[in-house]
């Protein structure tokens, strides 16, 4: 997912596509192209079928977004914020921020997307309906017909109930309301997911053995996906169970050292770093922030250089840190971490350094919350 670029931004929301999405843009392009349509109208131009499989994938995978728009429309409007919305080789992928607080709301939250792809499928079976009596192409007819059948699809394709697919978030939700218990629905959604991953994993490969090996492949590789959704979907909300309740002012770290800016990287190694081990020191005057030097930064520089390097030409300037508030929460500043690849972040309050917060201090909390059973 971290192989992504950005479209821009809709009602708020960050829209990316990863570059995995060609593949499968292709791909329903080329079906539509060499299959649906000829197979369906065989009476068009040849050279006709390639744009408009090209405009009809196009046209579901804004379907796909509206989707995903429809999941963050509601989830926005009980406070939850949502990131982006990523199209990728499966479809796309809301990224939420947090979980929903009551069952009733992960439930609306779920069922938001398969009925705006109800909504999409009616409408266009009426333009399909419609476009002949109006006068329309028949292309126009065509498309429309095509984007009823796929909405259908991938509306009762989500509603399969395992985790993380919204009917999985459906029985999540019913599992939670009758029980109380959040982690174990969730556990059971997940491990409802995995079932129906093996199971689609199963029928693919006895779709290979009796000759249909297309349909087995994707049978097999949606499988996977949902195994490994499912898996890290159960390992994402463990990991925000542990993290709950911590914030950055809990975990940073005041015992931070300051160095000149123009301190050889030579002195830096041997006075600070080899003495105190430490990977990562602040850079300025106990003041004002100027940026931050970490042992990557120094590794980036060749050894026979780091005698006529200073560490301001070697740092990461304070323009291009990413900090967080004594407020942020544990888990929101390890996710920034995961983002931005680093492994530290200074916290800062009123535009002051307060203190530093390290991967180490919360992969320790995660540990020992884990081994305490808490």
């Amino acid at each position: 997912m971290k192989s992504s670029f950005r479209l821009g931004r809709l009602f708020g929301i960050e829209l990316g596509v990863s570059y995995s999405w060609f593949i499968i843009f292709f791909l329903i392009t080329a079906s539509l192209a060499l299959q649906y349509f000829p197979g369906n109208y065989p009476r068009w131009p040849g050279w006709a079928y390639w744009p408009v499989g090209a405009a009809a994938s196009l046209l579901f995978f804004a379907s796909v977004v509206a989707h995903e728009l429809a999941h963050s429309a509601v989830s926005q409007r009980q406070g939850i914020p949502v990131r982006e919305i990523t199209l990728f080789i499966f479809g796309g992928v809301s990224h939420i921020t947090q979980e929903a607080s009551r069952p009733r709301d992960e439930l609306t939250m779920a069922l938001a997307g398969p009925l705006s792809s109800l909504g999409i499928a009616f409408l266009s079976f009426l333009i399909a309906l419609m476009a002949t009596p109006l006068g329309l192409p028949q292309v126009v007819g065509a498309v429309a017909a095509y984007l009823a059948l796929v909405n259908i699809l991938l509306a009762f394709f989500n509603l399969i109930p395992g985790f993380p697919l919204d009917g999985g978030r459906v029985l999540r939700a019913a599992i939670w309301g009758l029980g109380g218990d959040f982690r174990r629905a969730t556990h059971i959604a997940s491990w409802s997911g995995r079932g129906i991953a093996y199971l689609f994993i199963v029928v693919g490969i006895l779709a290979i053995f009796v000759g249909f090996w297309v349909n087995g492949l994707w049978l097999m590789l949606i499988g996977w996906f949902l195994e490994s959704a499912a898996s890290g979907s159960y390992q994402q909300m463990v990991l925000r169970d542990l993290l709950r309740g911590y914030t950055a002012r809990d975990l940073m770290s005041q015992d931070h050292t300051w160095v000149s800016p123009s301190l050889p990287l030579g002195s830096l190694v041997r006075e600070h770093i080899l003495r105190t081990s430490r990977r990562s020191f602040l850079v300025g005057d106990n003041q004002t922030l100027l940026g931050i030097i970490t042992l990557h930064n120094v590794k980036a520089i060749p050894q026979d250089r780091w005698e006529a390097t200073t560490v301001s030409v070697a740092m990461t300037p304070r323009e291009k840190l990413h900090a967080a508030s004594p407020q942020d929460t544990a888990l929101a500043i390890l996710e920034r971490m995961d983002r931005a690849d680093i492994n530290q972040m200074p916290v800062v309050e009123d535009g002051v350094v307060v203190g530093m917060v390290a991967r180490d201090s919360l992969l320790r909390l995660i540990r020992t919350r884990s081994d305490l059973k808490l």
